[in-house]
């Protein structure tokens, strides 16, 4: 069965959509990657709990505004927060290494 026009413009947008995030999100970490360089370099921790609640508050808020389940942001924040914290930690051995 072929799908209907309205269905084919919707799952348009849909992929464009994911593009976009894709891209968004490599640029979201390109930005953290340049964080955890700067931390390695300074010996800072790679988490920032205090950051991270702040983050959390602010994108709840968001989503909230947009209409968007708060606990779906919350849980994804989290998810990036948890590579970022990753890559930070990666960023400090390749410091320790030089």
């Amino acid at each position: 069965m072929e799908a209907p026009p309205e269905l084919n413009v919707l799952r348009s947008s849909i992929d464009n959509l994911d593009a976009a995030l894709i891209h968004i999100l490599a640029e979201r970490f390109r930005c953290t990657r340049e964080v955890g360089k700067l931390k390695a370099r300074l010996q800072m921790p790679a988490a920032d709990p205090g950051r991270e609640e702040r983050q959390t508050t602010r994108l709840r808020a968001l989503a909230q505004a947009a209409n968007f389940d708060p606990d779906f942001a919350e849980k994804f924040l989290a998810f990036i927060i948890t590579e970022v914290i990753r890559h930070h930690d990666l960023a400090r051995e390749e410091i320790a290494k030089v």
